[in-house]
């Protein structure tokens, strides 16, 4: 019994030690209890910015997805929805212009 209460303590201990209380971030902290599901509000920040690999990274995490990539104008798209996955839709110079679930 005790030793499930100290390693129950040593867990809190070590997840308290990664969160972040502040930063210098721009983006959004990430979506908390949504399964793993996209919510595209989260990743708004990242419109009008250069979708590098950084940014999609960081959208999807503040979305809450598993799931995230960058899709130019002329890029080949599937038509299935996936509930888990963040699209950031570029222009032709690779900025950022909608973002969305699916």
């Amino acid at each position: 019994m005790f030793r499930a209460s100290l390693m129950s303590l040593l867990a809190v201990a070590v997840l308290a030690g990664c969160s972040n209380t502040g930063g210098s971030s721009s983006a959004p902290a990430s979506v908390a209890d949504n399964d793993g599901r996209c919510q595209a509000s989260g990743a708004e920040f990242a419109i009008g910015k250069q979708a590098t690999p950084a940014l999609v990274e960081q959208a999807r995490k503040a979305s809450g997805s598993q799931i995230a990539h960058a899709l130019g104008p002329r890029d080949a798209m599937t038509m299935d929805y996936r509930s888990e996955r963040l699209n950031l839709h570029t222009d032709a110079q690779g900025v950022v212009i909608r973002v969305n679930c699916g």
